[in-house]
C-alpha cells in the first residue's frame, strides 16, 4: 500500500518547513504508515515532501531496503555513528548522527509529532536544528481516511473477530449453572479469564492477536473499560469487547457484544433494547458530510428520550451514556475520527466503531458495537455477527 502524502507534502510547503520528522518503533503507527517498515526498536524517518528516508541500525539495514517504503535507506555507521558517540557521549552522538543524516536530505526545519521524544528534539536543537511540534496530527488525519485495501485489512480482522466472539459465545452456552448462580463449564467455574483465553487462542488460529481484551460480568461491566474477571454469573450481563490486530496486516477490527446466560432482569432487557434502537438511529446518521457530533446526538436523543442520562446532559454523571458513540479503526484501535461531542465531518473513508452503552454498577451494563466505514453515498457495516441478549 502506498500512502497518499500529497496533503503532508502541501502542509509542510504551506508552513515552511523542509521535513516530517519521525523517531519511534513501528509500535508508533505513524511511523509505520510513513516508512512501511516494521521494526522493534526506534529508528527514524523523514519525509521531504518529495521522497522519504531512513536511519536505521546495521542491523534492520537489510530487511529495511527490502521491505520499507523508503526512497532511501541509510545505517548509522555511514555517519559515524560508534565514533560520535564514543567523542560526544550517546545523547549528543545520536544528535550528531541524526542531523548529519538531515543535512544530507537537505533538511533544515522539521515538524514533529507532539510525542516526539524530547531528548531527540532537545539534541537536534543543541546542534542548530529547528523542530517544531505540530498543532494538529496532519498524518493521523491522512491515516483516518483508509485506501480500499486499508479497508479489506479491517474487514478481514473483523471476520477473525466474529470468530472470536462465537467461540466466547459458545463457551457461555455450554456451561451449566451452580446451585448459587455461577456458571460452571467442564467442572469447573467458567471465568472471565477462561472465556479471554478462547478468544486469544480462537483468534491466533485466524491469524490475528491482542494484548487484552473485555469480558465482563455484572457489577464489572458497570465500568466500560473494566476487563472482568473472576467467575460469571447466570442472569447477569456480560459485555465482551474484542479488538484484535491482524499480525500480518497489523489493522485491527472492534466489536461487542453482551449476553445473558439464563433470565435477564426487566431492567437489562430493555437497556438492551434501547441500545439496539441506539445503534440503529447512530447509523441512521452516518454518511459522509454528517459530523461525528451528529451521530453521537443521535445515540444521545434515544437514551435521553428515555429518560437516562449522558455525558451531554450531564457531563458528571457515573451511570447511564458514559462514553462517546465511537472511535476510528486502523492501525490503531482508537484513532481519528471520533463519533462524540466534538467529533468533526465524516469523509468516505473513515472506518469507525459505533458502540453505546448504559452502565450502572447496581444493574450491570449494556454494550454493543459494530464497525462500518463511511463510503460515498452511505456505509458499509463490516459486522455479520447477531445482536442477541439471551444464551440459550
Amino acid at each position: 500500500m502506498e500512502p497518499n502524502l500529497s496533503s503532508l507534502a502541501a502542509h509542510l510547503d504551506s508552513e515552511g518547513f523542509d521535513g516530517y520528522l519521525l523517531d519511534a518503533d513501528s509500535g508508533d503507527s505513524n511511523q509505520l504508515y510513513l516508512s512501511g517498515f516494521d521494526a522493534p526498536d526506534p529508528f527514524v524517518t523523514v519525509f521531504t515532501g518529495v521522497e522519504t528516508r531512513l536511519l536505521v541500525s546495521g542491523l534492520e539495514y537489510g530487511r529495511a531496503k527490502k521491505e520499507s517504503r523508503a526512497d532511501a535507506v541509510s545505517r548509522l555507521a555511514e555517519y559515524d555513528f560508534r565514533r560520535r558517540v564514543a567523542e560526544y557521549g550517546p545523547k549528543e552522538g545520536r544528535a550528531r548522527t541524526i542531523a548529519a543524516f538531515l543535512d544530507d536530505a537537505g533538511v533544515e526545519s522539521v515538524l514533529a509529532p507532539e510525542r516526539f521524544p524530547l531528548g531527540t528534539a532537545d539534541g537536534l536543537r543543541e546542534q542548530g536544528g529547528d523542530v517544531t511540534v505540530e498543532e494538529r496530527d496532519v498524518l493521523g488525519d491522512i491515516r483516518a481516511v483508509k485506501t480500499a485495501e486499508e479497508v479489506d485489512n479491517v474487514r478481514a480482522a473483523q471476520k477473525a473477530n466474529e470468530a472470536a466472539m462465537r467461540a466466547a459465545e459458545d463457551l457461555i452456552r455450554a456451561a451449566d449453572v451452580a446451585a448459587d448462580g455461577t456458571l460452571v463449564y467442564e467442572g469447573d467455574p467458567l471465568t472471565s479469564e477462561r472465556v479471554q483465553q478462547e478468544i486469544e487462542i480462537t483468534l491466533l488460529r485466524e491469524g490475528c492477536a491482542l494484548d487484552e481484551t473485555i469480558v465482563a460480568c455484572g457489577e464489572h461491566a458497570a465500568d466500560p473499560h473494566d476487563r472482568g474477571s473472576g467467575p460469571l454469573l447466570a442472569n447477569e450481563s456480560i459485555i465482551i469487547d474484542i479488538f484484535p490486530r491482524s499480525k500480518s496486516t497489523k489493522y485491527h477490527a472492534d466489536m461487542t457484544r453482551t449476553f445473558v446466560k439464563g433470565e435477564p432482569s426487566a431492567e437489562i432487557r430493555e437497556w438492551f433494547e434501547l441500545t439496539a434502537d441506539a445503534k440503529d438511529a447512530a447509523f441512521d446518521a452516518l454518511e459522509p458530510g454528517a459530523t461525528g457530533k451528529d451521530v453521537h446526538d443521535a445515540v444521545c436523543d434515544v437514551y435521553e428520550n428515555a429518560d437516562h442520562a449522558t455525558f451531554r446532559s450531564d457531563p458528571t454523571t457515573e451511570t447511564g451514556f458514559i462514553h462517546s458513540t465511537g472511535h476510528g479503526v486502523g492501525l490503531d484501535v482508537h484513532e481519528g475520527p471520533r463519533l462524540s461531542s466534538d467529533g468533526e465531518e465524516l469523509k468516505p473513508g473513515h472506518v469507525v466503531t459505533i458502540e453505546p452503552g448504559l452502565y450502572d454498577p447496581a444493574v450491570g451494563g449494556v454494550r454493543i458495537e459494530d464497525i462500518a466505514v463511511v463510503t460515498e453515498d452511505g456505509y458499509e457495516n463490516f459486522t455479520d455477527y447477531p445482536v442477541e441478549l439471551v444464551v440459550d
